[in-house]
């Protein structure tokens, strides 16, 4: 054997210097040209580990990073334990609410994450990108945030370049759920920067942060070119930019060339960094900064000019009945150029702000006319938008801007630039301006106008006035006597006789200037743009086919930002369940063009609908099922072509139609309830709490109906598409009750290892739902029926029924099928876990029984439930202490009515016994006369325990269950989980799954992370593969139960199968069958069984191997206290598709396994499992460690202080792995001995060392 230190060269030439590593193809780039937005080499690798990875192959200049390979160069940057880290939510044990990341709307995708930190005192977490160099103006990061609990006192996004902050977003929330969107414009930045988000947290944080999907769009600045497109100017690198971009305030160019002064020294131009200029204000404009001024979460961060808070600008937070108003001064009259103002605005912080850019022209007869040229409205974001305006007039004019501030919000102004052309008039003082309000004319136009002379009133007047007094308030719309306040507007409800009430909302031919009310909202380099169809690009027609008619556009405008054009309808709602929305339109665009509808609910948007890809010139039509949906909501169109790309790329809107919207209109089919979906849904539709929706499909695959197998079902399937929310509803329109008490049946399938839970409540107007049922985790891959009992009171009013599907993941779904309404109460339900209600059970004594959460228990009672494992868990307690319930006195629970038996069946639940003197918990079974089947009066503690009888019922029977008391303090007895299920009971720790999952415990533990096991049989369709056959029966028919391991992932989670708790034993043999369908290489997965005690875990067994059939493995077992088997799965891997299946358990009290003379004790318990090396020179780094470490010890022994006491054998060092080994070993040492699990070692506290 050759010495240690003979390794040591062979080490150094396999490892070598990481930092000098030679890599084969590598680019040469010099250091100032890295992370500047721009591909030098052709593979973009200098451009890699940037604060991003990649540029995106179908966005050109985006550059991205999804953290699902890496953190692509971001550094936690914290000083305290709160910090920044690479993490998903399936890796994260105990679940900080975060149920997916956001690329791949699964648990097993990645994103930088804060979590909970348990620290006293407010921490901030600041995640910092690479030095990063030279942005371009129209430099955008878009990120996507979440944020779960309400502590995170603040979010910020900065950047940081010389020795300047600047502070690109900050907000104290609220924030919304799931992942919300963030794009903000970093302006032009010279030199190296730095990009840094960070959370700041208050002492009583709680929750966590995240981030995901992080882009760069059109960051790089224009690289030097051998020669400039006809038209373009060549700037003094040699780059090109667009005629449109010179002499706008903003360096494209990069060395300024295209702003300096012989270029655009003959234009007028204002940025307000020394004063006003040639311009005038009125009351309410005011020029300000940043830095220093009052906090407000819409005040601009910085101004236009300097891209700095220290910058200038002009701001407006005048009352909207008083607007600001900015003038130029009098211009003469133009030649045959026009008069073009190049401007900057800031529109933020209320849906009720606006600007308007008026042209005020004086007349031959020295009276004054006003024109409306441009209209922009509503929230723009926090943003400076560039826009332009072309003027031409016969008369002197002046050029007006005004701004009316909603609640909340801020108008900006910068850097207003006039053309040459823009002549001031001879005499003409700038601040000598006298503004008069009045009714005048106004032409409202969305874009560039060139106003003719019109016949100018009276006397001089703007387009804004006094409202007409009357007994109306503010907002209201007055309609012959009647005042529709602002909630009414456009809610499909006509107030007013004629309708005024409800026009303008959305419905619209756009024949009218004012366009049914809808919105150009577009900030970037696309706007829709009302046009004649003959005067337009496209089909030449409107959607009537009229070459006169007019439509909406897609078409080219001056703002500066690569953004999808926006039109926004005017707020709706609330709609009724048949809402439609139909609209005419044509689309044609390469790839990357989009024309696409969502509907606007607060700070969320769901798609709900998409034209074709590639499209066509000609006019189609479509509609849209909006649905019930609440107020208020807005519709909003989103279009992106490149109108100067190949092909006569285009879009337009027409025809827009809102039917059947109303709330309150109601059909006998939103009455029918009872429904089996062959036809229709019925009176159900979906809700909108998320993006993903119940959804009638047919039976396909491995989804069946129940009805007959291939008919319709309702289905919501939240990884189809994946979904952002957290849950969906299937509501009913409103109901009257036809009788007092009603008994609502229903079939529901939940499959799946995150399935999550299904609940029934019912919903009053003014009143919290009333949860009627609800069921969690996985099922089994079968069907099964469910009971309800609708309980009216005769004043009660409707009511609304609603499924409400929330998930834990994305592996599983979610159906129902065959609902019924009848009169009359319900049987008592086969199963219940007291989550929602008591089913039915009624409660006697002196002290009754009562409804509790662990969360509520205090000093009497479990802490958690059997249902959930968790404190919100519900269950039955009764408190037998002495002074609630005197010795000998009962309590009892009985049970509803249950159907006679046409076979045996088996009753069981799950009890807890206060650990001193709890008293007697009996069962009876009534059946005419009363018959004791159960009674326990010992195995007190904190454990639940099973029960289980055996019933035979040939008429209708009730169940009983009966405590009594012993008269001492602080006693309880408490119940959960009851279920009553066809066939004998099994015996304790056994089943072989033909009837469900025995006693044996699969649902998820906080723990372990979200997935859990689940129970199937090979003959029922399913997604997910499992075993040909079962052990038991060795058909397709039988069922055990099995895991699939895709869902784990990467990173190392495990899932559990417990048994129920088991009595101490001295000798017992555990025998089960397994089935490992795994991959025969590339995987680090196993199934492991535990003995689980009070003093920790032992691992008896493994098997990492493919076992492509069933085999049988057998275990002695010896414990001196209560325990539990635990078959465990483990995956260290990349995930991979693969079932783990257990059947036939059989748990033999007394009975030593009997094996045969040379038979191995336990199949595969020496299994290993194979590692596949990434690095040679890892391999050889750790046979170097084991090396060293094997001399070390043989030195020691040699000395005679050998640290093993001189144990000899494998086994007796790595704790008697076998399954006799173990089980001595545990008898032997009461498990107080070292815990051996595959990645971690724990010392029991009593260990002394």
């Amino acid at each position: 054997m050759p010495r240690p230190g003979a390794l040591f060269p062979v080490l150094l030439l396999v490892v070598g210097c990481p930092s000098e590593a030679w890599v084969p193809g590598q680019c040469s780039t010099p250091g100032e040209a890295m992370c500047d937005f721009v591909c030098d080499c052709a593979d973009c690798s200098e451009e890699s580990r940037c604060g991003y990875s990649r540029p995106a192959s179908t966005l050109g200049s985006t550059f991205t990073c999804d953290f699902e390979r890496d953190p692509c160069g971001w550094q936690d940057i914290s000083t305290s334990g709160y910090s920044w880290l690479r993490d998903r939510a399936g890796a994260a044990p105990r679940g900080a609410g975060i149920r997916s990341d956001h690329t791949l709307g699964t648990d097993l995708g990645w994103y930088m994450a804060v979590g909970v930190h348990r620290g006293k005192e407010p921490a901030t977490a600041v995640l910092r990108t690479p030095v990063l160099r030279e942005a371009a103006p129209t430099c955008e990061l878009k990120l996507w945030f979440h944020a779960v609990a309400g502590d995170v006192a603040e979010l910020r996004l900065e950047l940081t370049h010389s020795t300047e902050t600047l502070t690109l977003w900050q907000s104290e929330g609220p924030w919304g759920p799931g992942w919300q969107e963030l794009v903000v414009v970093t302006g032009r930045v010279r030199g190296d920067f730095q990009v840094t988000f960070a959370a700041v947290r208050n002492a009583t944080h709680r929750g966590a942060v995240a981030l995901d999907d992080v882009e760069f769009r059109d960051c790089g600045l224009p690289t030097p070119q051998a020669s400039c497109p006809l038209g373009h100017h060549r700037c003094g690198n040699q780059a090109c930019v667009e005629p449109h971009q010179l002499c706008d305030a903003e360096d494209n160019c990069g060395d300024h060339s295209d702003e300096d002064m012989p270029t655009c020294g003959h234009l007028l131009t204002t940025d307000f960094e020394t004063g006003l200029g040639l311009w005038s204000f009125s009351e309410g404009w005011a020029r300000n900064q940043s830095a220093g001024s009052p906090r407000q979460p819409a005040w601009p961060l910085r101004d236009h000019s300097r891209n700095s808070p220290w910058g200038s600008f002009l701001v407006s937070q005048a009352q909207p009945s008083a607007p600001a108003v900015l003038s130029s001064p009098e211009f003469q009259a133009l030649g045959p150029h026009n008069c073009s103002l190049i401007f900057y605005f800031y529109l933020h912080g209320s849906e009720a702000g606006s600007l308007q850019l008026l042209l005020q022209t004086q007349g031959p007869r020295a009276a004054q006319a006003s024109t409306l040229l441009r209209t922009r409205r509503g929230d723009l974001g926090a943003a400076w938008v560039r826009d332009r305006v072309d003027v031409w007039s016969a008369h002197p004019f002046r050029i007006l801007l005004a701004a009316h501030t909603g609640p909340g919000g801020v108008v900006g102004l910068d850097d207003l630039i006039l053309s040459e052309s823009c002549k001031p008039a001879a005499g003409d003082s700038p601040r000598s301006l006298l503004l008069t309000r009045g009714p005048g004319p106004a032409q409202h136009l969305l874009t560039h106008s060139h106003p003719t002379e019109t016949t100018p009133p009276a006397t001089p007047s703007l387009p804004w006035g006094p409202q007409p007094r009357g007994l109306c308030e503010a907002g209201q719309l007055a309609c012959e006597d009647l005042c529709v306040p602002p909630e009414q507007l456009c809610d499909f409800e006509q107030q007013c006789p004629e309708g005024e009430d409800e026009r303008g909302c959305g419905t619209t031919d756009f024949e009218s200037p004012k366009m049914g009310g809808w919105e150009d909202t577009s900030v970037g380099r696309l706007q829709w743009q009302w046009l004649m169809a003959q005067e337009s690009p496209g089909p030449g027609v409107d959607a009537s086919g009229a070459p006169s008619g007019h439509f909406l556009s897609l078409q080219t405008a001056w703002g500066q930002r690569r953004a999808a054009a926006r039109l926004l309808s005017p707020t709706l709602g609330p709609s009724g369940p048949h809402c439609e929305f139909q609209l005419a339109y044509y689309f044609q665009s390469h790839p990357q063009g989009f024309l696409v509808l969502a509907v606007v609910d607060g700070g969320s948007r769901e798609l709900v609908w998409q034209a074709p890809s590639g499209g066509s010139r000609h006019w189609m039509t479509d509609r849209v099922l909006l649905g019930a949906r609440r107020r208020p909501f807005r519709l909003e169109f989103l279009g992106l072509v490149d109108p100067a790309g190949p092909g006569q790329q285009g879009a337009g809107l027409d025809e827009l139609t809102m039917r059947h919207c109303s709330a309150a209109a109601t059909t006998e089919q939103d009455r029918e309830i009872s429904c089996n979906f062959e036809r229709d849904a019925c009176g159900w539709y979906p809700g909108h709490l998320a993006d993903a929706h119940w959804q009638r499909v047919q039976s396909r695959g491995p989804g069946y109906d129940h009805t007959t197998g291939q008919g319709f079902f309702m289905l919501l399937d939240p990884a189809d598409p994946p979904a952002r929310g957290q849950g969906a509803h299937l509501l009913t329109g409103l109901q009257t009750p036809t009788a007092p008490v009603q008994c609502l049946s229903f079939w529901y399938h939940l499959y799946g290892p995150q399935i999550g839970t299904l609940r029934l409540a019912l919903r009053r107007a003014g009143e919290e739902d009333t949860e009627l049922w609800s069921r969690s985790g996985t099922h089994g891959n079968r069907w099964h029926e469910a009971w309800a009992t609708l309980h009216h009171q005769p004043d009660s009013g409707e009511y609304q029924l609603l499924f409400e599907g929330l998930w834990d993941g994305y592996q599983g779904t979610m159906a129902l099928d065959d609902v019924a309404l009848r009169p009359g109460p319900c049987w008592a339900p086969k199963r219940c876990s007291f989550e929602d209600s008591v089913c039915g059970l009624s409660a006697a004594g002196q002290s009754p029984w009562k409804h509790q959460a662990g969360a509520l228990a205090r000093s009497r009672g479990p802490s958690a439930d059997h249902s959930t494992g968790t404190a919100k868990g519900h269950y039955m307690l009764v408190d037998t202490s002495r002074a609630a319930l005197a010795r000998g006195q009962v309590a009892t629970l009985t049970s509803g009515e249950h159907r006679a038996l046409t076979q045996p069946g088996c009753l069981t639940f799950w009890y807890q016994l206060s650990p001193r003197s709890p008293g007697t918990l009996r069962v009876y079974v009534e059946e005419g006369g009363r018959q004791q089947v159960f009674s326990v009066s010992a195995h007190g503690g904190f454990a639940w325990r099973l029960g289980s009888v055996d019933v035979q019922a040939k008429w209708a029977w009730r169940v009983v269950f009966e405590a009594m008391a012993t008269g001492e303090k602080h006693s309880y007895v408490a119940l959960d989980d009851l279920l009553l299920q066809d066939g004998p009971c099994p015996q304790p720790g056994s089943c072989d799954f033909e009837s469900g999952l025995c006693g044996w415990s699969h649902l998820a533990w906080p723990s372990l992370g979200r997935p859990s096991w689940d129970w199937s049989s090979a003959a029922t369709p399913s997604r997910y593969p499992q075993p040909r056959t079962d052990h038991t029966l060795g058909t397709a028919e039988g069922h055990f139960a099995f895991f699939e391991t895709g869902v784990l992932g990467a990173g190392g989670r495990t899932a559990w199968l417990l048994s129920e708790p088991l009595p101490p034993t001295q000798a017992a043999c555990f025998r089960f069958w397994y089935y490992l369908g795994l991959p025969e290489h590339f995987y680090k997965g196993e199934l492991r069984v535990l003995l689980s005690s009070p003093q920790g875990q032992l691992a008896v067994w493994s098997q990492g191997g493919p076992a492509q059939h069933w085999q049988e493995a057998q275990l002695n077992v010896t414990s001196t206290q209560e325990f539990q088997m635990v078959f465990e799965v483990t995956a260290d891997g990349q995930p991979a598709l693969g079932p783990i299946a257990v059947d036939d358990i059989r748990y033999m009290e007394g009975e030593p396994c009997q094996l045969n003379q040379g038979e191995c004790p336990a199949a595969g318990n020496r299994a290993t499992r194979a590692l596949v090396p990434a690095v040679v020179g890892g391999i050889l780094f750790l046979l170097l460690l084991v090396l060293l470490g094997l001399g070390g010890l043989h030195w020691l022994c040699k000395k005679g202080i050998c640290p093993f006491g001189g144990h000899e054998g494998p086994e007796a060092a790595s704790g008697a792995v076998g399954p006799e080994a173990t089980g001595s070993a545990a008898a032997a040492s009461n498990f107080d001995n070292i815990l051996f699990n595959e990645d971690h070692i724990t010392l029991p506290s009593s260990l002394n060392l």
